[in-house]
């Protein structure tokens, strides 16, 4: 290959292709083109910078520029944006340190990842309304708090965002109001999920806004309040308020709007690279896209679900850093599928922990042709003569002809990495039966003798025969 390895993008699967494309053939020269400063780092670790537990923007950073540089002899360049991709010619152009130039590819892989939704709120450019999907947006939503000292704040969103930024910024002293349009948080997780996070947020001082859909937000009145309609004083500056409802306002002196993100497509289609039906790059087993040597990985591209052989589009690290890694070796002369997605996904909400995986919901299961039979049952988490542990609320999902496990949910406060289990289940086509026979660990201060995902599969199993 005499032209280069050319990747947009320097995150998660961008950097995994890099090194590992570099690691099966030396010889190749890679080139990653980042618009950014920050490359490799955790964007799921930023409401935890938020939180304070993690000092440093920098301890988010997996491996650093210069590592890639020196140590990977990978040619990563940051602050470099591609503006444009020509397949035709096997260029993309590039807008960087002062200049704008055209580059050759051998092979060229978009990994550009997705942003946060900003939705057409009234009031979205407000100093002190956020979305974080970035390292910046985390240090700029840091130090606003610490410099104006927020009493209330409203976080837009009941997804993983929310939920986790509403520990971050009740740690921080701030009186957190959550607004959520559906009817429960946490949607994707399913109602068993769905109402032991949200009791528990409950407990927590959170104050939630369920079936409630947010207008917009309006600017912080003279006396320091929340502006309303028909005021006499003008909003003393840009700088939030409060968050309108209909026709209430909640005051808010910071807001989080977390809902959702977009794959990040704009390159891809005026290079005429075609999107999926969710809306990301529809690509095949390999990660390539319909246009030759051009392939796509990350947040940007749409994935083959485990469960329904389906599409689907899963912004998550893992789906990313495995797709990288894949197309790295890919292009190096071992072709290797980007692998399939089962949507395993856990999150932290303050004391508990909340996880799912395949299809948690019946309704969702029926849509995608299956006659889905579920149980949901309660179990400790070590036995009862064992200090330490508590309740463990599983739902489990299998299809009723075949007995195949579909999908299922953990939550508690601990042992929610108990849903690995059931990921398994699904990767490897377990039936019921199956995973209740498997041998799992048992010790008193882990786990009672009957696991509760074998409970689960127990109880199920009864409900198949």
């Amino acid at each position: 290959m005499d032209e280069p390895f050319v990747i947009v993008g320097g995150d998660a699967a961008g950097m995994s292709a890099a090194s590992k494309a570099k690691r099966e053939d030396p010889e190749l020269e890679v080139i990653v083109l980042e618009r950014g400063e920050w490359v490799s780092y955790a964007a799921c670790g930023t409401p935890y910078y938020v939180k304070g537990e993690i000092e440093e923007l920098s301890e988010l950073v997996a491996v650093t520029p210069l590592e890639f540089r020196e140590e990977r002899d990978v040619d990563l360049r940051t602050q470099h944006e591609v503006v444009d991709v020509d397949p035709d010619s096997s260029t993309v152009t590039v807008l960087g340190e002062g200049e704008r130039y055209e580059l050759s590819y051998g092979t060229l892989l978009l990994s550009t990842g997705a942003r946060a939704v900003e939705p057409p709120f009234e009031g979205m450019d407000r100093e002190g309304v956020f979305t974080i999907h970035s390292l910046p947006e985390a240090d700029a939503i840091d130090v606003f708090v610490a410099d104006t000292a927020p009493e209330t704040a409203a976080i837009v969103g009941g997804g993983y965002v929310g939920i986790e930024m509403a520990e971050a910024l009740s740690a921080r002293g701030i009186d957190v109001h959550l607004f959520e349009m559906l009817p429960h948080v946490l949607d994707p997780f399913g109602e068993a999920v769905a109402e032991a996070v949200e009791a528990h947020l409950a407990e927590q001082d959170v104050t939630l806004h369920l079936d409630t859909a947010v207008d917009g937000f309006v600017g912080r009145a003279a006396d320091g309040g929340a502006q309303t309609d028909g005021a006499e004083e003008p909003a003393t500056d840009g700088t939030v308020g409060g968050v309108r409802v209909a026709e209430e306002v909640y005051p808010a002196d910071v807001a989080i709007v977390g809902v959702g993100v977009d794959p990040a497509t704009e390159l891809a289609e005026d290079a005429g690279i075609e999107l999926g039906p969710t809306g990301a790059i529809a690509t095949d087993q390999y990660g390539r896209t319909n246009v030759e040597d051009v392939f796509a990985a990350g947040d940007v591209a749409e994935a083959t679900h485990v469960v329904t052989g389906e599409p689907v589009h899963v912004p998550l690290a893992l789906t990313a850093n495995r797709a990288g890694r894949a197309i790295g070796q890919t292009v190096t002369g071992d072709p290797t599928p980007v692998g399939e997605t089962a949507g395993t996904a856990i999150v932290k909400a303050f004391d508990l922990g909340a996880a799912r995986t395949g299809i948690v919901d019946e309704e969702r299961a029926r849509e995608a042709g299956f006659d889905p039979v579920s149980v949901t049952i309660s179990a400790p988490s070590r036995p009862h003569y064992y200090p330490g542990g508590s309740k463990l609320t599983v739902t489990l999902l299998a299809n009723a002809e075949s007995g195949a496990v579909l999908g299922g949910s953990v939550v508690g406060e601990e042992g929610a990495k108990r849903i690995d289990t059931i990921a398994t289940a699904l990767q490897g086509g377990l039936t019921v039966a199956d995973l209740q026979g498997t041998d799992l660990a048992y010790a008193p201060p882990f786990s009672p003798v009957w696991d509760p995902v074998l409970t689960a599969a127990k109880v199920l199993e009864g409900k198949l025969a």
